[in-house]
């Protein structure tokens, strides 16, 4: 724990020199911050490479061919699947690729490389057969690494990429050609733009791309070293001045050190970039590559086509983790288990009010409060949306039982039994599953265990000695011992009222009365809610039976039992 004192903490100020902010980009007329995101970007998947060289325990080939079907049927058309000079499982997946793997016309498969000769030669072997592959070529370019690692001045540092270009051109056409190309100046956000610009356009002065054979020219943030918007300033300085723009595609492959991934590629795609590459997820070195499944759907969310199938994410989920063997977390967007959930009252009230809302207005506009996405577009449902903890309200507990019981109850019921769903999760401490609550309904409501009074049946008539009034005669259990009371009134609840209020010795008296079918035909039964003012304030019974008028008394005899036992405690 840091050291406070009267002028601050202790230890962070002295350490914090270390490091230095990164140096803003001149570029005062910037416009991508008046930009709007309003088309899909170009999607490279990464996860066989990048996420896969991550993993405490990389992919054999069953978990590599699961994630590869799973990839091809989102819609991805460029697929990077391996470093195929550096292993020989790569190799060998490769070729599994091209000669099993069922690839569609209209999907390039992209395979890493060095831009180190013998490598290279091996790459042109792993891809031999291959329909327009992508030979995603590379080499560090950062302040840093030219000097700390390589030991190499800026000249040095473009003759690696120029040789490589032209080596990947010449075995391309010694080939046949129907190859594509990719270049990286790997750790870009750790190159002076100047240099990167430099190199950059020696590549593509190489390499001679054309409007009809465009050269990738990807700009990793390898290393994610500033705010977003620096980024998305160091994307439109180079897509304003790099060498034939018309030629190349810009594409972006961000990290996520600062956990701001989504944000500079989304922020790079304002500032002009035509391409992402990234992984499901976010699975990456250290804190992860792009999760390009957030991207995606928050383009969604947006009315913009991702360009991407995302409507079964429960199966995306479940290749993901079978094949890295990580776990997504509960909160992690659009996939977690808890995302679409709400556990406090207020949140709970603001979502049920939006799904009537939604359900009266018969439109396809979606707008319910907490809910940025319709669960069913991504293949999950409404079941779990609202649950039930300490922290829940009556507006949640309402929603469940309407949901997947057909109960709509009163909102002075949803007060009153809020009430007694919190004295059982704060005695249990943890979430209750939509079945307890129902189940807890039925026996403080209807059911009653234990309770002293039971309804059974009932007649009435008309009082021939006064008009318009009817006398009922009931009868009732008490103790498990069949009793017979009799009463008036204007019909069968006034005079039930006043039976069961003179049997008891009591006054009772309805303030408030509601039902509803829970079924559809002529079984159906009937569900009443039943408020009453008793001698020790409002309290509520409910009646479920096929006959209206029997739902309504039991629903009297269930507030009297809930009276008699108030008032027994």
């Amino acid at each position: 724990m840091t050291a406070h004192t009267a002028s601050g903490p202790k230890g962070m100020p002295k350490a914090a020199e270390k490091y230095h902010a990164y140096p803003l980009i001149d570029l005062a007329d910037r416009t991508w911050p008046s930009r709007q995101i309003t088309q899909a970007p170009i999607w490279c998947s990464v996860d066989l490479r990048d996420g896969n060289q991550a993993l405490v325990d990389p992919m054999g080939h069953d978990r590599k061919a699961r994630m590869f079907q799973l990839l091809l049927d989102m819609g991805f058309k460029e697929i990077e699947i391996g470093f195929p000079s550096a292993s020989q499982t790569d190799f060998d997946f490769a070729r599994w690729c091209i000669e099993e793997g069922n690839v569609p016309s209209d999907v390039s498969l992209q395979v890493l490389v060095q831009c180190r000769p013998e490598l290279i030669t091996r790459t042109f072997e792993a891809l031999e057969g291959a329909h327009r592959p992508i030979v995603h070529f590379y080499n560090s370019t950062s302040e840093l690494q030219r000097r700390v690692v390589f030991g190499k001045d800026v000249a040095g540092i473009k003759q690696i990429a120029v040789d490589a270009a032209k080596m990947v051109s010449d075995m391309a056409a010694k080939a046949g050609g129907g190859y594509r190309f990719e270049y990286s100046p790997e750790s870009f956000t750790g190159t002076e733009l100047e240099v990167a610009l430099e190199i950059c356009n020696a590549v593509i002065e190489e390499m001679q791309p054309t409007p009809d054979n465009k050269l990738i020219l990807n700009l990793p943030s390898t290393v994610e070293m500033s705010t977003p918007n620096i980024y998305a300033d160091q994307i439109e300085w180079m897509c304003r001045n790099i060498d034939r723009r018309d030629s190349v595609l810009i594409s972006l492959h961000p990290h996520n050190d600062r956990g701001t991934g989504v944000a500079a590629a989304e922020l790079g795609l304002m500032a002009g970039a035509d391409r992402v590459e990234g992984t499901l997820f976010g699975n990456g070195e250290r804190t992860g590559n792009v999760d390009v499944v957030t991207m995606a759907l928050n383009m969604f969310t947006q009315g913009v086509d991702p360009m991407l199938d995302c409507t079964d994410i429960e199966r995306m989920k479940a290749v993901y983790e079978y094949s890295n063997q990580m776990a997504i977390g509960e909160r992690h967007p659009y996939v977690g288990e808890l995302v679409y959930t709400a556990f406090s009252g207020s949140h709970q009230d603001a979502i049920n009010k939006g799904m009537k809302a939604i359900r009266q207005a018969n439109k396809p506009d979606w707008e319910v409060p907490y809910l940025p996405i319709d669960p069913q577009d991504v293949g999950r449902t409404y079941e779990a949306i609202i649950r039930i903890n300490s922290q829940s309200g009556k507006g949640g507990i309402a929603y469940i039982l309407q949901e997947d019981y057909g109960l709509n109850l009163p909102r002075a019921l949803q007060v009153e039994f809020r009430e007694e769903i919190q004295n059982i999760t704060d005695v249990e401490g943890r979430e209750l599953p939509s079945s307890r609550i129902h189940e807890s309904f039925m026996e403080i409501y209807v059911n009653q265990p234990g309770a002293r009074l039971g309804f059974v049946d009932h007649h009435t008539h008309t009082d021939p000695n006064a008009k318009g009034v009817r006398v009922i005669s009931a009868e009732i259990t008490d103790n498990g011992e069949t009793r017979r009371i009799e009463g008036r009134g204007t019909g069968p609840i006034d005079g039930f009222v006043n039976a069961l209020s003179t049997y008891l010795g009591f006054e009772l008296t309805v303030a408030n009365y509601s039902e509803h079918s829970m079924q559809h035909g002529s079984n159906a039964a009937a569900i009443c809610y039943m408020e009453m003012e008793t001698p020790s304030g409002k309290r509520f019974g409910v009646g479920i039976n096929t006959n209206i008028v029997a739902a309504s008394l039991a629903a009297i005899v269930s507030a009297a039992n809930r009276t008699l036992a108030a008032e027994k405690n």
